[in-house]
């Protein structure tokens, strides 16, 4: 043994022995996420498909299965609730960026009905294929304590989900975050997102014994909390925006407010009952508008943001990953229905009322193939379901792998059905691929 360890074993500090525990789990945690990420964008991938999947490998599908003694080594039991709070925190500012990275510019008119009725088109195919698949799957993938109707309803929640970050990603890489089917998909995508967490926080309350009332009072609450940071908070941080516009710096004690605001709106999301995220975008959205204060906030926190706090959610949730339940005929056929009833729902749906607006069947399957992608945002519906026990790991994992898939498909079915030379309004300029949990991109252009 080193002979740091042997003065930290001697001395009986749980602190420092607890250090010595987590900075490895980091280690490995980073060293893998950079490989997988690299490998992805290799294939012409996000890179964040290629840290979720590191998650998985990481845990007990791979590293769990190959080498169990060294996996128990990095991530024993006593350094998963660390790993949770770094994931929490990270999710926070991950969706505060985002958030801030919103460009709220004049829409065209009509605009707002029509991503509405796209949105809906997105939600009420996938939300109904996932509750029947739900219905039907309850006694082969539920617990005991959950009723069928809660069951089919998250299932049907989780499948209504799209990746809006990811959506957003893609649609700047290739210049068409400013034409129809671009803003059309963005705000809809922001719309079945909100639904679905509306729809999470209604089952949370059922499922926690407080009851639709005090479903309701959530909602309510929530409400309430965002029109106070929407219109507030937003005010009140006008003058951070001034003298930043004064100064072309974000200072010291403008530093202290940009991390405070999110992580208090957090804690208060996570008190009314909706989890930290919500706080975290909320306050994204009362910060100053101003596209400099934007690109300024981006590159003062993103880069610890994506780089070491994303890594380790994937990895917390990988490490309740265990791709090996998903064996044998009756396994294997339910998490089919539930890929077909995710992928059917969102693809086609969105696709056909697309079609419907008048668009053509190339730009509709295209924006279909997008809308389908769930990336990041599955994932925190589910780690919350899990958290809350109502899911099993079977299910949990079976949602790990829709998200990795629909994720995966999302960009080369959007190339097949509108390749390039046929895209509409594309930008003379060609953007370099980034990460995908990356707020820098907006409805009006780049922050970078």
């Amino acid at each position: 043994m080193p002979p740091l360890a042997q003065a930290v074993a001697s001395s009986g500090d749980p602190n420092l022995e607890l250090m010595l525990k987590v900075f490895p789990a980091i280690v490995v945690i980073l060293l893998t996420a950079g490989i997988c990420g690299r490998l992805a964008l290799m294939v012409m991938q996000p890179r964040v498909l290629g840290e979720m999947v590191a998650g998985v490998l990481l845990g007990p599908t791979l590293f769990g299965a190959l080498f169990p003694e060294a996996q128990k080594a990095i991530f024993p039991a006593e350094v998963r609730p660390i790993l949770y709070v770094l994931s929490t925190i990270g999710l926070t500012l991950y969706m505060f960026l985002v958030g801030a990275g919103l460009d709220h510019g004049a829409r065209v008119p009509g605009e707002e009905r029509r991503a509405g009725l796209l949105a809906a088109s997105g939600v009420i195919p996938s939300l109904t294929l996932g509750v029947g698949a739900g219905l039907f799957l309850w006694g082969t993938l539920s617990r005991p304590d959950v009723s069928r109707v809660e069951f089919a309803f998250f299932v049907g929640g989780a499948l209504s989900l799209t990746a809006f970050p990811m959506l957003a990603r893609i649609l700047y890489e290739r210049g068409l975050e400013n034409t129809p089917p671009g803003r059309l998909s963005l705000l809809a995508a922001a719309v079945d997102d909100a639904l679905a967490w509306c729809l999470l926080a209604v089952l949370t309350a059922v499922h926690l014994g407080s009851g639709l009332d005090d479903a309701l009072q959530t909602i309510v609450l929530t409400a309430g909390f965002a029109v106070l940071m929407l219109v507030v908070v937003r005010r009140l941080l006008r003058p951070l925006g001034r003298e930043f516009a004064r100064t072309g710096d974000l200072g010291p004690s403008a530093i202290y407010v940009v991390i405070l605001v999110p992580l208090m709106a957090g804690w208060l999301t996570d008190w009314i009952g909706v989890y930290a995220v919500f706080g975290g975008f909320l306050a994204g959205l009362a910060m100053p508008r101003d596209p400099a204060f934007r690109e300024a906030l981006h590159n003062r926190m993103m880069g610890v943001v994506s780089t070491l706090l994303l890594p380790v959610f994937f990895t917390f949730s990988g490490l309740n990953t265990d791709l090996g339940g998903i064996s044998g005929g009756t396994m294997l056929l339910a998490f089919l229905a539930i890929m077909a009833a995710g992928f059917a729902g969102k693809y086609f749906g969105c696709a056909w009322s697309m079609r419907a607006m008048g668009f053509s069947w190339r730009e509709s399957y295209a924006v279909g193939a997008l809308m389908n992608a769930r990336g990041l945002m599955i994932l925190i519906f589910i780690n919350i379901g899990l958290f809350h026990g109502m899911i099993t790991q079977e299910l949990f994992a079976m949602l790990v792998l829709v998200a990795i898939i629909t994720t995966g498909s999302a960009l080369p079915l959007y190339k097949l059905a509108l390749p390039e030379r046929l895209e509409p309004g594309r930008g003379p300029e060609r953007r370099e691929p980034a990460q995908e949990p990356s707020p820098d991109v907006s409805v009006a252009g780049p922050v970078q």
